[in-house]
């Protein structure tokens, strides 16, 4: 991309650039907007990158959901019906939900259960 810089006391003021390349911008401009408007229309949720991150690495789907939204052991607890006792135990492996728990959390949580599936 040609850009010709315009310093206005010795500072960047203004870029110009050729009308082709302007045009080219402004088009990818009004894609990268309509790809955000039809995630918007079709209600999908975007993560943090230090989710997937920590997803990747292998923690706990229940615990990375659950500091997502915000919200406490007992909290979550309450809201699916179980112990912060057990949700403890599920969060750190050592126990899975059972079908009917792991759709409540799903709920609770506003994410599907395949969401809430470890590896």
């Amino acid at each position: 991309m040609s850009v010709q810089i315009i310093e206005l006391d010795g500072k960047p003021a203004f870029a110009v650039v050729p009308v082709a390349q302007w045009k080219a911008l402004l088009e990818r401009l009004e894609d990268l907007q309509d790809a955000v408007d039809a995630r918007a229309a079709a209600n999908e949720e975007t993560l943090p990158l230090d989710f997937i991150e920590r997803r990747l690495a292998g923690e706990s789907p229940f615990k990375l959901w659950r500091e997502h939204r915000g919200l406490t052991l007992e909290t979550l607890a309450d809201r699916a019906g179980c112990t912060p006792q057990m949700l403890s135990m599920i969060e750190r492996g050592e126990t899975k939900p059972s079908a009917d728990l792991l759709a409540r959390l799903a709920s609770a949580l506003g994410c599907d259960m395949d969401s809430l599936q470890c590896d």
